[in-house]
Protein backbone atom coordinates (compact mmCIF):
# COMPACT_ATOMS: atom_id res chain seq x y z
CA UNK A 1 0.00 0.00 0.00
CA UNK A 2 2.95 2.77 0.69
CA UNK A 3 4.38 2.07 -2.69
CA UNK A 4 0.94 3.02 -4.52
CA UNK A 5 0.72 6.24 -1.90
CA UNK A 6 4.22 6.91 -3.30
CA UNK A 7 3.23 6.39 -6.83
CA UNK A 8 0.67 8.70 -6.96
CA UNK A 9 2.75 11.30 -4.63
CA UNK A 10 5.27 11.05 -7.69
CA UNK A 11 2.17 11.85 -10.22
CA UNK A 12 0.89 14.44 -8.37
CA UNK A 13 4.07 16.46 -7.74
CA UNK A 14 4.61 16.01 -11.60
CA UNK A 15 0.71 17.23 -12.40
CA UNK A 16 1.41 20.28 -9.86
CA UNK A 17 4.58 21.02 -11.40
CA UNK A 18 2.91 20.60 -15.00
CA UNK A 19 0.33 22.71 -13.75
CA UNK A 20 1.87 25.14 -11.76
CA UNK A 21 4.23 26.02 -15.26
CA UNK A 22 1.18 24.55 -18.07
CA UNK A 23 1.64 27.09 -21.35
CA UNK A 24 5.36 28.23 -20.37
CA UNK A 25 7.15 25.16 -21.78
CA UNK A 26 8.32 27.01 -25.05
CA UNK A 27 11.60 25.09 -25.48
CA UNK A 28 12.99 21.16 -25.22
CA UNK A 29 15.18 21.76 -22.43
CA UNK A 30 16.55 18.62 -20.34
CA UNK A 31 17.88 21.07 -17.61
CA UNK A 32 14.87 22.41 -16.73
CA UNK A 33 13.95 20.27 -13.83
CA UNK A 34 10.06 21.77 -14.03
CA UNK A 35 9.56 20.27 -17.83
CA UNK A 36 11.48 17.25 -17.21
CA UNK A 37 9.02 16.33 -14.45
CA UNK A 38 5.88 17.28 -16.05
CA UNK A 39 6.57 15.63 -19.08
CA UNK A 40 7.57 11.99 -17.78
CA UNK A 41 3.58 11.06 -17.31
CA UNK A 42 3.05 12.92 -20.63
CA UNK A 43 5.29 10.84 -22.33
CA UNK A 44 4.41 7.45 -20.30
CA UNK A 45 0.46 8.40 -21.25
CA UNK A 46 1.03 9.36 -24.78
CA UNK A 47 4.40 7.73 -26.29
CA UNK A 48 5.27 4.89 -24.21
CA UNK A 49 2.89 2.33 -25.81
CA UNK A 50 4.71 2.83 -29.52
CA UNK A 51 8.09 3.96 -28.07
CA UNK A 52 8.79 1.89 -25.42
CA UNK A 53 8.57 2.84 -21.46
CA UNK A 54 12.41 3.07 -21.23
CA UNK A 55 12.37 4.84 -24.97
CA UNK A 56 13.76 1.92 -26.46
CA UNK A 57 11.09 1.95 -29.30
CA UNK A 58 9.69 -1.10 -30.96
CA UNK A 59 11.48 -4.44 -32.75
CA UNK A 60 12.94 -4.03 -35.98
CA UNK A 61 12.14 -0.40 -36.08
CA UNK A 62 14.33 0.15 -39.26
CA UNK A 63 12.48 -2.72 -41.18
CA UNK A 64 9.59 -1.53 -43.26
CA UNK A 65 6.34 -3.10 -42.15
CA UNK A 66 3.72 -4.56 -44.77
CA UNK A 67 2.03 -1.48 -44.52
CA UNK A 68 4.95 0.18 -45.28
CA UNK A 69 5.58 2.58 -42.15
CA UNK A 70 8.35 1.97 -40.05
CA UNK A 71 8.06 0.25 -36.66
CA UNK A 72 8.44 3.03 -33.66
CA UNK A 73 12.39 3.94 -33.16
CA UNK A 74 13.92 4.70 -29.77
CA UNK A 75 14.20 8.22 -28.23
CA UNK A 76 17.34 7.33 -26.43
CA UNK A 77 20.73 7.46 -27.90
CA UNK A 78 19.90 3.81 -30.34
CA UNK A 79 17.61 5.99 -31.91
CA UNK A 80 17.51 8.75 -34.31
CA UNK A 81 15.19 11.75 -32.73
CA UNK A 82 18.75 13.30 -31.39
CA UNK A 83 19.59 13.77 -35.16
CA UNK A 84 16.70 16.12 -35.32
CA UNK A 85 16.44 20.05 -34.19
CA UNK A 86 13.89 20.39 -31.81
CA UNK A 87 12.14 22.39 -34.25
CA UNK A 88 10.97 19.16 -36.06
CA UNK A 89 10.62 17.49 -33.01
CA UNK A 90 8.31 19.48 -32.20
CA UNK A 91 6.42 19.51 -35.51
CA UNK A 92 6.93 15.88 -35.74
CA UNK A 93 5.10 15.52 -32.36
CA UNK A 94 2.50 18.30 -33.40
CA UNK A 95 1.04 17.69 -36.68
CA UNK A 96 2.41 14.19 -36.83
CA UNK A 97 5.05 12.58 -39.39
CA UNK A 98 2.69 12.21 -42.54
CA UNK A 99 2.72 16.08 -42.52
CA UNK A 100 6.27 16.62 -41.86
CA UNK A 101 7.85 13.08 -43.29
CA UNK A 102 10.16 13.56 -46.77
CA UNK A 103 8.10 12.99 -50.17
CA UNK A 104 7.32 9.56 -50.41
CA UNK A 105 7.86 8.33 -46.71
CA UNK A 106 4.79 6.61 -44.99
CA UNK A 107 4.58 7.48 -41.20
CA UNK A 108 2.80 5.93 -38.78
CA UNK A 109 3.36 8.40 -36.19
CA UNK A 110 -0.30 10.39 -35.53
CA UNK A 111 -0.59 13.99 -34.43
CA UNK A 112 -1.08 15.20 -31.33
CA UNK A 113 -2.20 18.67 -31.71
CA UNK A 114 -6.04 17.37 -30.75
CA UNK A 115 -4.73 15.70 -27.50
CA UNK A 116 -1.91 17.83 -26.02
CA UNK A 117 -1.22 21.51 -25.82
CA UNK A 118 2.33 23.17 -27.08
CA UNK A 119 3.70 23.17 -23.52
CA UNK A 120 2.85 19.22 -23.22
CA UNK A 121 4.94 18.52 -26.04
CA UNK A 122 7.57 20.83 -24.97
CA UNK A 123 7.92 18.92 -21.57
CA UNK A 124 7.49 15.68 -23.17
CA UNK A 125 10.30 16.60 -25.21
CA UNK A 126 11.93 18.01 -22.11
CA UNK A 127 12.12 14.73 -20.37
CA UNK A 128 13.07 12.55 -23.52
CA UNK A 129 16.30 14.72 -24.03
CA UNK A 130 17.06 14.15 -20.26
CA UNK A 131 17.10 10.20 -20.87
CA UNK A 132 20.26 11.01 -23.89
CA UNK A 133 23.94 11.19 -23.31
CA UNK A 134 25.44 14.09 -22.51
CA UNK A 135 27.39 13.62 -26.08
CA UNK A 136 23.90 13.64 -28.07
CA UNK A 137 22.26 16.17 -26.46
CA UNK A 138 25.67 18.53 -27.10
CA UNK A 139 25.39 17.27 -30.51
CA UNK A 140 21.37 18.14 -31.13
CA UNK A 141 22.17 21.61 -28.99
CA UNK A 142 24.60 22.57 -31.74
CA UNK A 143 22.24 21.29 -34.68
CA UNK A 144 19.21 23.77 -32.69
CA UNK A 145 21.74 26.58 -33.49
CA UNK A 146 22.11 25.99 -36.85
CA UNK A 147 19.59 28.47 -38.90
Amino acid sequence: MRKNVHKSGLSGLALFALAACSDNFNTADASNNAAVVAGEPLYQKYCASCHGKNLEGQANWKTTKMDGTLPAPPHDDSGHTWHHPDKLNFNYTKNGGAANAPKGFKSGMPPFKESMTDSEIWATLSFIKSRWSLKAQARQARMNKTP
